[in-house]
């Protein structure tokens, strides 16, 4: 495991310093939103529509131009910590989110390599900072829109009013047989599980160990490619120092919107009124079931 380089109790305030200086000089572009709030299920989901998606180039676009990895090298105005040797902490050029935080490999990984233990060593060590939450896209049709491995902290808590989590209802009713668990609000495939909270080094292992019993519950496999283990099958993974849900994908959008890992913890993004209002006639929840997997019974 590689040993964390962060000074205890420095990331937030760091993070928010860097952020400012970022703004100042230009080099953290902000997406604009509004934000509705919509019911289903048990539910309030928190739905931001985006009005300055101009900023950023189009998918279509960024798809036609050579792979530029964005993190190598990495913008020194987002730089916010070293976190580990393996691993450096960036703020999202292109935020929805305040004080979103990138958890970056520093020499090139795939995303869709499996989250291993100096992964998690320095997931965890950034969530040990701060209330916030971890997610990560394994791949494209999970979410993710870079190629190089990261994951992703968000401050909590996730809207403007009402639960710091829109599923926390749902956290609390989860049924479990043994180690695993499901939400029984959820009406497609996921795995579920808690975690202790202790010693980086411990709780590193043992979130090590459930995100493996998760991909097993859920029958996301491993291949290897080029002597490295990836996933057999795209999936999205939250985290935090007390529980972790990972949840297979079947495609990355449905009815033309996009949901990464944020829209299982009932954080959904449009891009218009159009979208939302489409978003609003089939429900947030039936947007979730349709990107992911039917239920298998266990």
């Amino acid at each position: 495991m590689s040993p964390c380089l962060l000074p205890p109790h420095t990331l937030w305030s760091t993070l928010v310093a860097r952020t400012e200086h970022a703004l100042a000089c230009g080099a953290l572009h902000p997406i604009e939103t509004t934000q509705t709030e919509l019911d289903e299920d048990g539910v309030r989901f928190v739905v931001r529509q985006v009005s300055s998606l101009v900023r950023k180039p189009p998918a279509e676009s960024r798809e036609a131009r050579p792979f530029v990895d964005p993190f190598l090298p990495y913008d020194p105005e987002l730089f916010v910590a070293d976190i580990s040797s393996t691993h450096f902490a960036l703020l999202n050029k292109f935020n929805v989110l305040d004080h979103h935080l990138l958890i970056v490999t520093r020499a090139f990984e795939p995303q869709e390599a499996l989250v291993d233990l100096d992964d998690f060593t320095a997931w965890l060590a950034c969530l040990d900072e701060f209330d916030g939450l971890g997610f990560y896209n394994g791949g494209r049709e999970a979410g993710a829109s870079q190629p190089h491995k990261h994951m992703q902290v968000v401050p909590l808590p996730l809207g403007d009013a009402g639960l710091s989590l829109p599923i926390a209802p749902l956290l609390d009713a989860a049924s479990f047989d043994g180690l695993i668990g499901t939400l029984p609000g959820f009406p497609f495939e996921h795995a579920f599980t808690q975690l202790t909270p202790g010693p980086l080094e411990q709780a590193a292992a043992q979130a090590l160990e459930r995100y493996q019993m998760l991909l097993d519950a859920v029958g996301v496999g491993s291949v290897s490619v080029d002597g490295r283990v990836h996933q057999g099958a795209p999936y999205n993974l939250l985290l935090t120092p007390r529980w972790m849900l990972l949840v297979p994908r079947s495609s990355e959008d449905a009815a033309g919107i996009s949901v990464n890992a944020l829209g299982f913890s009932g954080s959904l993004f449009v891009k218009n009124a159009e979208q939302l209002a489409v978003l609003r006639h089939i429900g947030p929840m039936t947007m979730l079931r349709r990107v992911g997997l039917p239920r298998r019974g266990r």
